[in-house]
């Protein structure tokens, strides 16, 4: 579980940070459709947040300020964010998109 003591630690690599709450809708209906974009992308991980108090430093960190937020991120630097729910195929556009113009930027 990802919480203000570890976040740092873990967010390594590329991956798909997903930041939901206890009570939202829109984001029980997001992660397993995240899940499935994410497993079809070897070079990405999934990460989920749960906004809570033990999250509240990287939600302030992050600027993080609704749910779901969606982050992609590159060693714990933010390259992209959406924030509310998309249907699979356009987060897979989206994500596609985002993470194509970051590796042009970045090389």
């Amino acid at each position: 579980m990802i919480n203000d003591q570890n976040y740092k630690e873990k967010l390594k690599g590329m991956q798909v940070v997903e930041v939901s709450g206890e009570s939202c809708a829109n984001c029980l209906t997001l992660m397993p459709m995240l899940f499935e974009v994410v497993k079809a992308r070897p070079n990405l991980e999934l990460i989920h947040i749960e906004a809570s108090e033990s999250t509240k430093g990287f939600l302030e960190e992050y600027l993080v300020d609704r749910v779901p937020t969606v982050l992609l991120l590159d060693d714990g630097k933010v390259f992209a964010r959406a924030v509310g729910f998309q249907p699979q195929e356009i987060f897979e556009l989206w994500i596609d998109a985002m993470i194509e113009d970051y590796l042009k930027t970045k090389n």
